[in-house]
């Protein structure tokens, strides 16, 4: 993300009354990348439907029950591969069976080889690679397409915490209608989304 000019990203979103606000709070803002797309993927189903601090909780029991543990340096473990979560019982760490299920079958189509996001040739290929898992929905293929392969576009309609965040601001927007503003947004949504999760810290 170092590469984008954030100059011409924010004179786009100034457009926006709500993001012009914000854009001054945190002038510059950049995506944060993903060290690997596996990883970012599984912490996306990890954070599905529930807190940041609950998807935090599940991440850490997950890396404690099946990653590779180290010993030097402050971190204790390396995230799993795909390899040691095909078969793995994530029972144990607290998630329902489905999720559990959907980290499984990502895991098996990142070992078998099926699902190469750097394969993807855009956006629209990208969401349409992982939604094919079940229990992968655009909101989750959206994030992980702004995390993991840097799309300044991708933005995960749907997200509560998008939604709660506009609306903060004397807005009174429906998922429907944020997506349908969001399309002013173009080609910088991930960044929108961005500015607009940041103000809710």
């Amino acid at each position: 993300d170092l590469d984008a000019d954030s100059s011409v990203i924010d004179d786009q979103l100034a457009h926006d009354p709500v993001l012009v606000v914000l854009l001054k709070a945190r002038p510059g803002l950049r995506v944060p990348g993903a060290w690997d797309a596996f990883e970012i993927s599984v912490r996306a189903i990890l954070g599905q439907q529930v807190s940041v601090a609950a998807a935090r909780t599940f991440a850490t029991r997950l890396l404690q029950a099946h990653g590779q543990p180290i010993e030097k340096g402050t971190l204790t473990h390396l995230f799993p591969m795909p390899e040691n979560l095909v078969e793995a019982d994530l029972s144990s760490i607290g998630l329902t069976s489905r999720r559990a299920q959907t980290i499984r079958q990502l895991a098996q189509a990142f070992a078998q080889g099926r699902l190469d996001l750097s394969a993807a040739n855009g956006l629209d290929e990208a969401e349409k690679m992982l939604c094919a898992v079940p229990g992968i929905g655009p909101w989750t293929a959206q994030y992980i397409a702004m995390r993991a392969l840097s799309d300044p576009d991708a933005f995960p309609v749907g997200d509560l915490a998008l939604l709660r965040a506009i609306n903060r601001h004397g807005e009174n927007l429906t998922a429907k209608s944020l997506a349908a503003r969001a399309e002013d947004w173009r080609p910088w949504r991930a960044y929108a989304a961005l500015h607009l999760w940041n103000s809710e810290t």
